[in-house]
Protein backbone atom coordinates (compact mmCIF):
# COMPACT_ATOMS: atom_id res chain seq x y z
CA UNK A 1 0.00 0.00 0.00
CA UNK A 2 2.84 2.45 0.81
CA UNK A 3 4.25 2.07 -2.60
CA UNK A 4 1.22 2.65 -4.17
CA UNK A 5 0.70 5.83 -2.66
CA UNK A 6 4.35 6.74 -3.67
CA UNK A 7 3.43 6.33 -7.05
CA UNK A 8 0.05 8.08 -7.01
CA UNK A 9 2.13 11.16 -5.65
CA UNK A 10 4.67 11.00 -8.36
CA UNK A 11 2.02 10.60 -10.63
CA UNK A 12 0.35 13.75 -9.82
CA UNK A 13 3.60 15.37 -9.43
CA UNK A 14 4.24 14.89 -12.86
CA UNK A 15 0.59 16.09 -13.97
CA UNK A 16 0.98 18.81 -12.13
CA UNK A 17 4.97 20.02 -13.35
CA UNK A 18 3.03 19.14 -16.95
CA UNK A 19 0.50 21.91 -15.85
CA UNK A 20 2.46 24.31 -14.70
CA UNK A 21 1.62 27.99 -16.03
CA UNK A 22 2.95 31.27 -15.63
CA UNK A 23 1.47 33.87 -13.38
CA UNK A 24 -0.39 36.22 -15.72
CA UNK A 25 -2.08 38.69 -13.24
CA UNK A 26 1.00 41.36 -13.78
CA UNK A 27 -0.20 41.46 -17.29
CA UNK A 28 -2.49 43.48 -19.05
CA UNK A 29 -4.47 42.95 -22.10
CA UNK A 30 -3.11 44.54 -25.56
CA UNK A 31 -5.03 47.30 -26.36
CA UNK A 32 -5.36 46.70 -30.14
CA UNK A 33 -6.13 49.35 -33.03
CA UNK A 34 -7.38 49.09 -36.07
CA UNK A 35 -7.12 45.43 -36.42
CA UNK A 36 -9.14 45.04 -39.17
CA UNK A 37 -6.96 47.72 -41.55
CA UNK A 38 -3.71 45.99 -40.29
CA UNK A 39 -4.53 42.63 -40.80
CA UNK A 40 -5.58 43.67 -44.72
CA UNK A 41 -2.52 45.65 -45.01
CA UNK A 42 -0.64 42.75 -43.81
CA UNK A 43 -1.80 40.11 -46.26
CA UNK A 44 -1.49 42.54 -48.82
CA UNK A 45 2.02 42.44 -48.54
CA UNK A 46 2.55 39.20 -48.12
CA UNK A 47 1.14 38.65 -51.49
CA UNK A 48 2.44 41.43 -53.13
CA UNK A 49 6.22 41.63 -51.20
CA UNK A 50 6.35 37.91 -50.35
CA UNK A 51 4.61 35.47 -52.84
CA UNK A 52 4.26 37.46 -55.91
CA UNK A 53 8.15 38.01 -55.84
CA UNK A 54 8.86 34.32 -55.18
CA UNK A 55 6.50 33.49 -58.36
CA UNK A 56 8.76 35.69 -60.07
CA UNK A 57 11.87 34.78 -58.73
CA UNK A 58 10.71 31.28 -60.28
CA UNK A 59 9.97 32.83 -64.07
CA UNK A 60 12.97 34.55 -63.81
CA UNK A 61 15.09 31.27 -63.11
CA UNK A 62 13.02 29.00 -65.32
CA UNK A 63 13.97 31.38 -68.20
CA UNK A 64 10.65 33.40 -68.89
CA UNK A 65 12.53 36.84 -67.73
CA UNK A 66 9.45 38.89 -69.70
CA UNK A 67 6.86 37.26 -67.67
CA UNK A 68 8.74 37.96 -64.19
CA UNK A 69 9.47 41.92 -65.40
CA UNK A 70 5.54 41.73 -65.55
CA UNK A 71 4.86 40.61 -62.20
CA UNK A 72 8.25 42.40 -60.26
CA UNK A 73 6.72 45.43 -62.09
CA UNK A 74 3.46 45.24 -60.11
CA UNK A 75 5.36 44.26 -57.07
CA UNK A 76 7.71 47.28 -57.38
CA UNK A 77 3.96 49.51 -57.63
CA UNK A 78 2.71 48.10 -54.43
CA UNK A 79 6.37 48.38 -52.84
CA UNK A 80 6.45 51.90 -53.61
CA UNK A 81 3.20 52.78 -52.19
CA UNK A 82 3.83 50.87 -48.94
CA UNK A 83 7.36 52.50 -48.65
CA UNK A 84 5.93 56.32 -48.92
CA UNK A 85 2.40 55.96 -47.35
CA UNK A 86 1.67 52.87 -45.84
CA UNK A 87 2.97 52.18 -41.98
CA UNK A 88 2.57 49.31 -39.46
CA UNK A 89 2.12 51.41 -36.79
CA UNK A 90 1.83 50.03 -33.02
CA UNK A 91 -0.72 51.08 -30.53
CA UNK A 92 0.77 53.85 -30.32
CA UNK A 93 1.13 54.94 -33.76
CA UNK A 94 5.00 54.87 -34.02
CA UNK A 95 6.27 52.16 -36.51
CA UNK A 96 10.17 50.85 -36.05
CA UNK A 97 12.78 51.58 -37.97
CA UNK A 98 13.81 48.26 -38.94
CA UNK A 99 10.63 47.85 -40.07
CA UNK A 100 11.18 51.36 -41.89
CA UNK A 101 14.21 50.55 -43.29
CA UNK A 102 13.28 47.27 -44.80
CA UNK A 103 10.49 48.73 -46.80
CA UNK A 104 13.20 51.07 -48.64
CA UNK A 105 15.54 48.36 -48.98
CA UNK A 106 13.10 46.59 -50.52
CA UNK A 107 12.01 49.04 -53.29
CA UNK A 108 15.71 49.84 -53.99
CA UNK A 109 16.14 46.01 -54.20
CA UNK A 110 12.92 45.76 -56.73
CA UNK A 111 14.01 48.72 -58.49
CA UNK A 112 17.89 46.85 -59.97
CA UNK A 113 15.72 43.98 -60.21
CA UNK A 114 13.16 45.21 -62.88
CA UNK A 115 16.43 47.67 -64.32
CA UNK A 116 18.38 44.93 -64.60
CA UNK A 117 15.76 42.71 -66.37
CA UNK A 118 14.94 45.49 -68.77
CA UNK A 119 18.57 46.08 -69.73
CA UNK A 120 19.40 42.39 -70.17
CA UNK A 121 15.80 42.00 -72.53
CA UNK A 122 17.35 44.94 -74.18
CA UNK A 123 14.43 47.58 -73.74
CA UNK A 124 14.58 50.12 -76.22
CA UNK A 125 13.44 52.69 -73.47
CA UNK A 126 16.93 52.24 -72.22
CA UNK A 127 18.78 52.12 -74.95
CA UNK A 128 17.55 55.32 -76.70
CA UNK A 129 20.48 57.47 -74.45
CA UNK A 130 23.68 56.82 -75.62
CA UNK A 131 25.38 57.15 -72.96
CA UNK A 132 23.68 54.37 -71.49
CA UNK A 133 24.35 52.41 -74.29
CA UNK A 134 28.02 52.93 -74.55
CA UNK A 135 28.09 51.68 -70.96
CA UNK A 136 25.43 48.79 -70.92
CA UNK A 137 28.01 47.65 -74.40
CA UNK A 138 30.41 45.94 -72.67
CA UNK A 139 28.21 43.47 -70.38
CA UNK A 140 27.55 40.15 -71.36
CA UNK A 141 23.95 38.83 -71.89
CA UNK A 142 25.43 35.99 -69.19
CA UNK A 143 26.00 38.13 -66.76
CA UNK A 144 22.92 40.24 -66.71
CA UNK A 145 21.17 37.17 -66.70
CA UNK A 146 22.76 35.46 -63.60
CA UNK A 147 22.84 39.08 -61.62
CA UNK A 148 18.88 38.93 -62.21
CA UNK A 149 18.42 35.89 -61.27
CA UNK A 150 20.48 36.59 -58.08
CA UNK A 151 18.36 40.00 -57.47
CA UNK A 152 15.06 38.11 -57.35
CA UNK A 153 15.98 35.75 -55.14
CA UNK A 154 16.77 38.85 -53.08
CA UNK A 155 13.62 40.37 -53.30
CA UNK A 156 12.38 36.93 -51.83
CA UNK A 157 14.51 36.98 -48.78
CA UNK A 158 13.77 40.85 -48.36
CA UNK A 159 10.29 40.48 -48.61
CA UNK A 160 10.26 37.50 -46.36
CA UNK A 161 12.00 39.99 -43.34
CA UNK A 162 9.03 42.60 -43.92
CA UNK A 163 6.56 39.95 -43.93
CA UNK A 164 8.02 38.85 -40.69
CA UNK A 165 8.84 42.41 -39.20
CA UNK A 166 5.78 43.50 -39.32
CA UNK A 167 4.01 41.72 -36.40
CA UNK A 168 6.74 43.01 -34.33
CA UNK A 169 5.94 46.41 -35.62
CA UNK A 170 2.38 46.21 -35.16
CA UNK A 171 2.71 44.89 -31.66
CA UNK A 172 5.42 47.26 -30.63
CA UNK A 173 8.10 45.02 -29.14
CA UNK A 174 11.77 43.95 -29.73
CA UNK A 175 13.14 47.64 -28.74
CA UNK A 176 15.54 48.46 -26.44
CA UNK A 177 17.29 45.79 -24.41
CA UNK A 178 15.61 42.56 -26.22
CA UNK A 179 16.38 43.60 -29.78
CA UNK A 180 19.18 41.29 -29.39
CA UNK A 181 17.40 38.24 -28.43
CA UNK A 182 15.02 39.28 -31.41
CA UNK A 183 17.50 39.34 -33.87
CA UNK A 184 19.25 36.43 -33.01
CA UNK A 185 15.88 34.12 -33.12
CA UNK A 186 15.30 36.22 -36.63
CA UNK A 187 18.20 35.14 -38.13
CA UNK A 188 18.46 31.69 -36.39
CA UNK A 189 14.80 30.68 -37.29
CA UNK A 190 15.21 31.90 -41.03
CA UNK A 191 18.18 30.19 -41.48
CA UNK A 192 16.60 26.68 -40.56
CA UNK A 193 14.23 27.70 -42.77
CA UNK A 194 16.46 28.26 -45.57
CA UNK A 195 18.32 24.90 -44.50
CA UNK A 196 14.71 23.00 -44.84
CA UNK A 197 14.29 24.83 -48.43
CA UNK A 198 17.96 23.49 -49.43
CA UNK A 199 16.95 20.04 -48.31
CA UNK A 200 13.54 19.71 -50.19
CA UNK A 201 15.34 21.15 -53.52
CA UNK A 202 18.15 19.07 -53.18
CA UNK A 203 15.37 16.52 -52.58
CA UNK A 204 12.28 17.43 -55.61
CA UNK A 205 14.60 19.26 -58.56
CA UNK A 206 15.60 16.49 -60.32
CA UNK A 207 19.42 17.78 -61.41
CA UNK A 208 19.66 18.37 -58.03
CA UNK A 209 18.83 14.73 -56.85
CA UNK A 210 20.66 13.10 -59.45
CA UNK A 211 23.92 15.07 -59.32
CA UNK A 212 26.63 12.68 -59.51
CA UNK A 213 29.35 15.79 -58.82
CA UNK A 214 32.73 15.40 -57.18
CA UNK A 215 31.09 16.32 -53.88
CA UNK A 216 27.93 15.38 -51.88
CA UNK A 217 25.69 17.08 -50.22
CA UNK A 218 26.53 16.59 -46.98
CA UNK A 219 30.07 17.72 -47.57
CA UNK A 220 28.42 20.88 -48.64
CA UNK A 221 26.04 21.04 -45.33
CA UNK A 222 29.40 20.00 -43.18
CA UNK A 223 31.52 22.86 -44.57
CA UNK A 224 28.84 25.50 -43.98
CA UNK A 225 28.20 24.18 -40.65
CA UNK A 226 31.84 24.62 -39.70
CA UNK A 227 32.02 27.80 -41.28
CA UNK A 228 28.88 28.67 -39.59
CA UNK A 229 30.30 27.18 -35.83
CA UNK A 230 33.49 29.20 -36.24
CA UNK A 231 31.81 32.57 -36.54
CA UNK A 232 29.56 31.23 -33.37
CA UNK A 233 32.52 30.46 -31.54
CA UNK A 234 34.37 34.01 -31.81
CA UNK A 235 31.54 36.54 -32.26
CA UNK A 236 29.06 35.51 -29.29
CA UNK A 237 31.23 36.37 -26.29
CA UNK A 238 34.25 39.00 -26.69
CA UNK A 239 37.04 36.85 -25.77
CA UNK A 240 39.60 39.03 -23.14
CA UNK A 241 36.94 41.30 -23.40
CA UNK A 242 34.15 40.55 -20.80
CA UNK A 243 33.45 37.99 -18.39
CA UNK A 244 31.69 35.05 -18.84
CA UNK A 245 28.03 34.41 -18.22
CA UNK A 246 25.24 31.80 -18.92
CA UNK A 247 24.20 32.60 -22.65
CA UNK A 248 27.96 32.94 -23.20
CA UNK A 249 28.78 29.38 -22.60
CA UNK A 250 25.78 28.13 -23.89
CA UNK A 251 26.18 29.87 -27.52
CA UNK A 252 29.84 29.55 -27.36
CA UNK A 253 29.79 26.00 -26.94
CA UNK A 254 27.27 25.32 -29.52
CA UNK A 255 29.55 27.04 -32.37
CA UNK A 256 32.48 24.50 -30.76
CA UNK A 257 30.73 21.41 -31.65
CA UNK A 258 29.36 22.52 -35.04
CA UNK A 259 33.20 23.36 -36.25
CA UNK A 260 34.63 20.48 -34.81
CA UNK A 261 31.88 17.93 -35.83
CA UNK A 262 31.41 19.79 -39.63
CA UNK A 263 35.51 19.13 -39.81
CA UNK A 264 34.84 15.38 -39.24
CA UNK A 265 31.64 15.41 -41.65
CA UNK A 266 34.25 16.73 -44.36
CA UNK A 267 36.52 14.70 -43.88
CA UNK A 268 33.85 11.32 -44.15
CA UNK A 269 32.02 12.72 -46.95
CA UNK A 270 35.12 13.32 -49.33
CA UNK A 271 35.00 11.87 -52.53
CA UNK A 272 31.58 11.71 -52.98
CA UNK A 273 30.29 9.76 -49.78
CA UNK A 274 27.40 10.29 -47.73
CA UNK A 275 27.42 11.19 -44.08
CA UNK A 276 25.52 11.07 -40.80
CA UNK A 277 27.49 13.89 -39.35
CA UNK A 278 25.21 17.02 -39.96
CA UNK A 279 22.59 15.04 -38.93
CA UNK A 280 23.97 13.80 -35.67
CA UNK A 281 25.23 18.27 -35.49
CA UNK A 282 21.20 19.26 -35.78
CA UNK A 283 20.66 16.17 -33.22
CA UNK A 284 22.92 18.03 -30.80
CA UNK A 285 21.87 21.46 -31.24
CA UNK A 286 18.08 20.91 -30.98
CA UNK A 287 18.74 18.79 -27.73
CA UNK A 288 21.27 21.87 -26.51
CA UNK A 289 18.01 23.98 -27.07
CA UNK A 290 15.28 22.08 -25.41
CA UNK A 291 17.57 21.86 -22.49
CA UNK A 292 17.74 25.73 -22.25
CA UNK A 293 15.69 26.93 -19.16
CA UNK A 294 14.20 30.51 -19.80
CA UNK A 295 12.68 32.84 -17.45
CA UNK A 296 9.02 31.82 -18.29
CA UNK A 297 7.56 28.55 -18.03
CA UNK A 298 5.99 29.44 -21.64
CA UNK A 299 9.34 30.30 -23.45
CA UNK A 300 10.99 26.79 -21.85
CA UNK A 301 7.80 24.70 -23.24
CA UNK A 302 8.34 26.79 -26.64
CA UNK A 303 12.23 26.16 -26.61
CA UNK A 304 11.64 22.29 -25.91
CA UNK A 305 8.94 21.60 -28.76
CA UNK A 306 11.75 23.48 -30.93
CA UNK A 307 14.39 21.35 -29.57
CA UNK A 308 12.04 18.07 -29.95
CA UNK A 309 11.06 19.14 -33.58
CA UNK A 310 15.03 19.93 -34.71
CA UNK A 311 16.35 16.16 -32.95
CA UNK A 312 13.61 14.78 -35.06
CA UNK A 313 14.47 16.43 -37.88
CA UNK A 314 18.44 15.37 -37.34
CA UNK A 315 17.56 11.64 -36.49
CA UNK A 316 15.04 11.29 -39.54
CA UNK A 317 17.93 12.91 -41.83
CA UNK A 318 20.05 10.13 -40.85
CA UNK A 319 17.43 7.14 -41.29
CA UNK A 320 17.03 8.55 -44.83
CA UNK A 321 20.74 8.34 -45.72
CA UNK A 322 21.54 4.96 -43.92
CA UNK A 323 18.47 3.25 -44.17
CA UNK A 324 16.23 4.59 -47.00
CA UNK A 325 18.96 5.43 -49.93
CA UNK A 326 21.26 2.96 -48.16
CA UNK A 327 24.54 5.58 -48.73
CA UNK A 328 23.07 6.19 -52.23
CA UNK A 329 22.76 9.86 -53.33
CA UNK A 330 19.30 9.04 -55.09
CA UNK A 331 16.98 7.02 -55.27
CA UNK A 332 14.46 5.93 -58.20
CA UNK A 333 11.66 7.66 -57.14
CA UNK A 334 10.59 10.32 -54.07
CA UNK A 335 9.17 8.16 -51.05
CA UNK A 336 6.92 10.46 -49.16
CA UNK A 337 9.58 9.69 -45.64
CA UNK A 338 12.05 12.19 -47.61
CA UNK A 339 9.76 14.99 -46.92
CA UNK A 340 9.82 14.58 -43.50
CA UNK A 341 13.37 16.13 -42.83
CA UNK A 342 13.12 19.63 -44.54
CA UNK A 343 10.12 20.29 -43.11
CA UNK A 344 11.16 19.75 -39.57
CA UNK A 345 14.24 22.10 -40.61
CA UNK A 346 11.02 24.58 -41.18
CA UNK A 347 8.78 24.04 -38.76
CA UNK A 348 11.98 24.64 -35.89
CA UNK A 349 12.82 27.26 -37.42
CA UNK A 350 9.20 29.17 -37.38
CA UNK A 351 8.83 27.71 -33.56
CA UNK A 352 12.39 29.36 -32.95
CA UNK A 353 11.45 32.50 -34.00
CA UNK A 354 8.32 32.77 -32.44
CA UNK A 355 10.23 32.15 -29.22
CA UNK A 356 11.24 35.50 -28.12
CA UNK A 357 10.66 36.42 -25.05
CA UNK A 358 8.40 39.64 -25.60
CA UNK A 359 6.53 37.93 -28.15
CA UNK A 360 5.98 34.90 -25.64
CA UNK A 361 4.62 38.10 -23.07
CA UNK A 362 2.12 38.85 -25.49
CA UNK A 363 0.88 35.14 -26.33
CA UNK A 364 0.18 35.44 -21.95
CA UNK A 365 -1.68 39.01 -22.35
CA UNK A 366 -3.59 37.75 -25.11
CA UNK A 367 -4.95 35.00 -22.59
CA UNK A 368 -3.20 31.83 -24.93
CA UNK A 369 -1.29 29.02 -23.61
CA UNK A 370 1.97 27.41 -24.93
CA UNK A 371 0.17 24.58 -26.88
CA UNK A 372 -2.39 26.71 -28.81
CA UNK A 373 0.41 29.20 -29.82
CA UNK A 374 2.88 25.93 -30.96
CA UNK A 375 -0.15 24.55 -32.71
CA UNK A 376 -0.27 28.23 -34.73
CA UNK A 377 3.37 28.47 -35.49
CA UNK A 378 3.45 24.68 -36.59
CA UNK A 379 0.41 26.00 -38.77
CA UNK A 380 2.85 28.54 -40.25
CA UNK A 381 5.06 26.04 -40.83
CA UNK A 382 2.51 24.08 -42.74
CA UNK A 383 1.94 27.22 -44.84
CA UNK A 384 5.71 28.08 -45.43
CA UNK A 385 6.63 24.51 -45.91
CA UNK A 386 3.67 24.83 -48.89
CA UNK A 387 5.15 27.73 -50.60
CA UNK A 388 8.48 26.38 -51.06
CA UNK A 389 7.12 23.49 -52.38
CA UNK A 390 4.93 25.23 -54.87
CA UNK A 391 8.14 27.94 -56.04
CA UNK A 392 10.34 24.74 -56.58
CA UNK A 393 7.37 23.01 -58.66
CA UNK A 394 6.43 25.50 -60.53
CA UNK A 395 10.54 26.32 -61.07
CA UNK A 396 10.60 22.27 -62.78
CA UNK A 397 7.94 22.82 -64.45
CA UNK A 398 9.27 26.02 -66.37
CA UNK A 399 12.11 23.65 -67.01
CA UNK A 400 10.50 20.97 -68.31
CA UNK A 401 8.12 23.32 -71.02
CA UNK A 402 9.42 23.79 -74.12
CA UNK A 403 7.03 25.99 -75.91
CA UNK A 404 4.08 28.36 -74.62
CA UNK A 405 5.63 30.22 -71.95
CA UNK A 406 3.13 32.19 -69.92
CA UNK A 407 1.95 35.77 -70.75
CA UNK A 408 4.31 35.65 -73.83
CA UNK A 409 1.66 35.64 -76.34
CA UNK A 410 2.73 32.67 -78.18
CA UNK A 411 6.67 33.60 -78.09
CA UNK A 412 9.14 31.04 -77.22
CA UNK A 413 10.85 30.51 -74.34
CA UNK A 414 12.01 33.61 -72.71
CA UNK A 415 15.63 32.82 -72.99
CA UNK A 416 15.39 33.18 -76.59
CA UNK A 417 14.83 36.82 -76.23
CA UNK A 418 14.75 39.20 -78.95
CA UNK A 419 16.47 42.17 -77.57
CA UNK A 420 19.42 40.73 -75.95
CA UNK A 421 22.74 42.86 -75.91
CA UNK A 422 24.22 40.48 -78.53
CA UNK A 423 21.61 41.14 -80.78
CA UNK A 424 21.98 44.72 -80.23
CA UNK A 425 25.49 45.56 -81.05
CA UNK A 426 24.98 43.31 -84.30
CA UNK A 427 22.43 45.63 -85.32
CA UNK A 428 24.90 48.48 -84.24
CA UNK A 429 27.53 47.21 -86.58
Amino acid sequence: MESRKIFYTLIYAALAAGMEMDDTEEYTRPQITNAGSKTFHWLASVIFLMLLPSFSACLTFGGKVYSSLFFQTISGVYCLLEAVFLRFPDGDGVENRTSRGTAWVLLMLLGTTLFTGAVYTGSNFLFRNDRIKAALSHISSNKLANLHKIMSFLCVVAGWVKICLAPVAMFGFCRGKHTGQCIAHGVMGSAFVLYGFLYAAVLVIPWLRNNESKYSQDFYDSCAMCLWGIVNTFTEHRWGREDWGHGDYQHTAMGIIWWSGGLVGMYLSRNGGRTFIPGLLIIFTGWAMSEHTQKLIISTKVHYLFGLVLMSGGALRIVEISFLLRDNRTDNKIHSFQYLPPFCLVCSGVLFMGANEEQLELVLRLGADYSAYSLVLISGAFMVFLWQLLCLDIYQRLLEQKEGPFLDRGNSEDSNIEFTLEDFRATEE
